[in-house]
């Protein structure tokens, strides 16, 4: 892995948080008019350190209208969910699978954002139920990678899917997947045409049945026409960091992410949280780096290209604590 001998010029700022005060990891969130929406997500409002504890799941949809502005209910989702994939594409936000307490989903609806109005529309299911997957528009291909098919799987989905949203019948296509292991809470991204799959974690049955993670380094990228290629390793895991990643010249940034350094951390109330380091990927020399730090620590949220920004809502700070912060990211030209 390289060090940059010049670090990339990132500037970091919050935008207007969340109205809740736990905020909510693994929402939804798009932009539809100039419109920031995030929708749903999941957190625990109650004693979060307790041995056992509640995740709820919500159906808010909030909606960020300018900047310096404040969020306001925009509406509701279908129901609670969270968890799934969303791209935004033709001013709307497109979302796919997810969960909720007890099932996974895999119905597909878009989101947008009109004259005041929230207007949502169903869309084409996913093959299968799906949730805790990474996905990517690529041109305008929507592809979808890994994920669990239930809560109590024990074992990750090798699966890899393609909807094109220009095609005459639309519908989701099954294609070949990566040549590595099946995994779940990976981060995807796109340059140049190709999809790219950076790290996740697989599963497999503990001694008590219940599903155990390894976390995964390896990293491949998809072409159209071409098929799969094995990239370098990451210098670390980066399981649920968010997702997409950050496009910035010819590399792609994957910012905090759990590294699985502290898995079982006790007491958990001191967890220290995940690594603030971003990696970048040079796509054309096809190397690592560290590129910088980011000033939070962050999991399962979702990136969202708002004009020229990047912006960041929710995630987890640390396992079990959420937070309504939205951070907005403007890197230097």
């Amino acid at each position: 892995m390289a060090q940059n001998d010049e670090l990339h010029a990132f500037r970091w700022s919050q935008v207007s948080a969340l109205p809740d005060a736990e905020g909510f990891a693994s929402p939804f969130a798009g932009v539809s008019h100039d419109a920031l929406l995030v929708a749903g997500g999941a957190n625990i409002p109650k004693d979060k350190w307790a041995d056992v504890f509640q995740k709820v799941w919500y159906d808010t949809v909030f909606v960020l209208e300018k900047r310096e502005g404040t969020w306001k209910p925009a509406g509701k989702l279908p129901h609670p969910l969270g968890y799934g994939i969303s791209v935004s594409a033709d001013e709307r936000v497109l979302c796919f699978g997810g969960s909720d307490a007890t099932r996974h989903f895999a119905e597909g609806f878009s989101l947008a954002w009109v004259k005041g109005q929230l207007v949502t529309e169903a869309l084409p299911s996913l093959p299968r139920p799906c949730a805790h997957a990474c996905a990517a528009l690529v041109g305008r291909t929507i592809y979808v990678a890994g994920g669990t098919e239930s809560p109590t799987a024990t074992t990750a989905m090798h699966s890899f899917w393609a909807f094109d949203l220009d095609a005459k019948v639309k519908a989701w296509r099954e294609l070949e997947a990566w040549p590595g292991a099946a995994r779940l809470l990976a981060v995807a991204g796109t340059m140049d045409g190709a999809f790219y799959l950076f790290s996740g974690a697989s599963l497999a049955a503990g001694a008590d049945g219940k599903p155990v993670r390894e976390y995964l380094r390896d990293a491949y990228r998809f072409t159209p026409g071409v098929g799969w290629k094995q990239l370098a390793d990451l210098p670390r895991a980066v399981v649920a960091a968010p997702s997409p990643a950050v496009v910035q010249g010819s590399q792609l940034l994957i910012i905090s992410g759990d590294d699985g350094a502290h898995v079982n951390f006790q007491p958990v109330t001191k967890h220290p949280g995940f690594p603030r380091q971003i990696l970048g990927y040079d796509t054309v020399k096809e190397t690592w780096s560290v590129v910088g730090e980011a000033p939070f620590s962050r999991a399962t949220a979702p990136t969202v290209l708002w004009g020229k920004d990047v912006v960041i809502p929710n995630g987890e700070v640390r396992p079990r604590l959420r937070t309504p912060e939205v951070w907005s990211l403007k890197m230097a030209e």
